[in-house]
């Protein structure tokens, strides 16, 4: 019978039980006593390298990553770095359940669903505290704990919470299809903040020149920069181009490593724990808002023998 103890499910996991590993992303998603015992082991562990990917739906990302775990195992980082293990985790922010685009996500992934190489997890927010915007960081934490040493985040679509997960990457590849929108469209979405390599697929298709001009005039506008994110073309439905995608990571990766992926990560941690005060102190105003207090409060508010501020600052002190 599997364990329902978090110590015990991360060895399980380290040594190759995806069962443990699955109930530890469960725990993740979940929330509770559970998922705070799991991130405390998970926060301890080496980090995964994490690769975004994100765009618009229909960009063709779900084939995209496909093609591109087939091209990592065969050429991994390079050298001593090789990756003999890939993770992939599908974010949908917006549904609750396993369907539609996610359930999309595993049909056409299903090629690697007997490869021990692999593995895939499709998650949705649960409604707890933080939601995904929390529990995707302790999942690749998690990942990262069970020895898989890369990550691969794939998101629906390019929405706030979207480009927040994207931006937690160490390498975002944002995807785009010909004759995809204009440059102040991209701009309010905020890729040119998070994207490290722009990937234009579907490259088979017309239009491919005009998109990519749009994204160099993007560029441009964007200021001089240490690195400028490359734009690549693909077309993953046959393959082409995911060595070149692959090999643009690669680079990346090598940039970054020179001084900038510490500081990447510090920003990250920042953030992290940002959101997890944040959620904490949400979660105690919620319960602030309920009670005898909470209600005499109001009553003195509706007779003016009191202000909101006055009010809130009595609540305050009565925890």
């Amino acid at each position: 019978m599997i364990s329902s103890d978090p110590t015990e499910l991360v060895e399980q996991a380290r040594g190759g039980s995806r069962t443990a590993l699955a109930r530890l992303l469960t725990f993740v998603e979940s929330g509770g006593p559970q998922q705070l015992a799991t991130a405390a082991l998970a926060y301890r562990a080496e980090v995964p390298y994490v690769v975004g990917i994100t765009g618009p739906p229909g960009a063709g990302k779900s084939t995209l990553t496909d093609q591109l775990i087939n091209v990592v195992l065969e050429q991994g980082f390079g050298g001593a770095r090789d990756v003999d293990q890939v993770s992939v985790l599908c974010v949908d922010p917006s549904s609750p359940f396993t369907g539609g685009a996610i359930l999309g996500d595993r049909i056409r992934m299903q090629g690697h669903a007997t490869n021990q190489h692999v593995f895939i997890r499709s998650m949705a927010t649960r409604g707890h505290l933080g939601g995904l915007s929390l529990a995707v960081p302790d999942a690749v934490r998690v990942l990262g704990a069970a020895r898989f040493p890369l990550v691969l985040v794939e998101t629906v679509g390019v929405g706030q919470m979207e480009v927040e997960i994207a931006s937690a990457a160490d390498t975002t590849i944002v995807v785009v299809n010909p004759g995809w929108g204009d440059a102040m469209q991209a701009n309010k979405a905020g890729l040119l903040e998070v994207a490290d390599i722009f990937v234009i697929n579907k490259a088979d298709r017309t239009g491919v020149r005009e998109t990519r001009r749009d994204l160099d005039q993007m560029l441009d506008l964007g200021g001089a920069h240490e690195w400028r994110p490359p734009i690549l073309e693909t077309v993953a439905t046959e393959s082409t181009g995911i060595a070149d995608l692959w090999d643009a990571v690669v680079n990346h990766r090598t940039f970054i490593e020179s001084g900038q992926l510490q500081d990447r990560r510090r920003t990250r941690m920042r953030v992290e724990l940002d959101k997890v005060l944040s959620a904490m102190v949400r979660s105690r105003i919620v319960a602030l808002a309920h009670g005898d207090d909470y209600e005499d409060q109001i009553d003195s508010l509706l007779a003016g023998t009191t202000d909101p501020y006055r009010a809130a600052a009595a609540l305050l002190g009565s925890e």
